[in-house]
């Protein structure tokens, strides 16, 4: 199955789901090292929680890893290839399409990483939230590259270096730009 022609039905009206990845990047899309994030950012998380929360969230088992534990208040859905692979609070699966066809109930479900998954999910995607930080830090783990001249961007928040924030950053929506326009 095609993920973004994934659709539920609602009161006998089919409904397509929307897929959004979600990320946090630095100026040279940096998202990772070592298994964690490279900065602190509480705006940052603030947003991740006040987006996801009450969605399907669909990670790698690195980003499982590295967070320690299922994300409450979500449907918590890890791809591996690890047959074996079991975390409390989480159901795994084998393949990004099973994650997604599993979600098919959902109005919207967030892609919250790794590079892997993020590869995968990006052609599929409808919705790219993006905080951008404006420094460049060393890194291991990218967000893919993205032709900007399919999406539109729909909004955007600038902040400034503040108590909270050591680097000024962006929050950004993009929306993929509709080939039937």
């Amino acid at each position: 199955m095609i993920y973004h022609e994934q659709s539920r039905m609602i009161y006998g009206e089919q409904r397509r789901i929307i897929i959004s990845l979600i990320a946090a990047m630095d100026k040279n899309r940096v998202i990772g090292k070592n298994n964690s994030l490279p900065w602190k950012l509480p705006q940052d998380l603030a947003r991740f929680k006040s987006l996801t929360l009450g969605h399907a969230v669909i990670m790698g088992r690195k980003t499982y890893e590295s967070i320690g534990k299922a994300l409450p208040g979500r449907v918590n859905i890890i791809v591996t290839t690890s047959e074996s692979y079991s975390a409390l609070g989480c159901t795994v699966v084998g393949s990004l399409e099973s994650a997604i066809d599993i979600s098919k109930n959902e109005e919207e479900i967030f892609i919250i990483g790794g590079e892997s998954i993020f590869k995968q999910a990006l052609r599929f995607a409808d919705r790219l939230y993006l905080t951008v930080i404006d420094n460049v830090f060393a890194g291991d783990t990218f967000f893919p590259e993205f032709d900007i001249t399919k999406w539109q961007e729909v909004s955007r928040m600038d902040f400034p270096i503040s108590p909270e924030a050591s680097w000024p950053f962006s929050f950004l929506l993009y929306e993929k730009i509709s080939q039937n326009s």
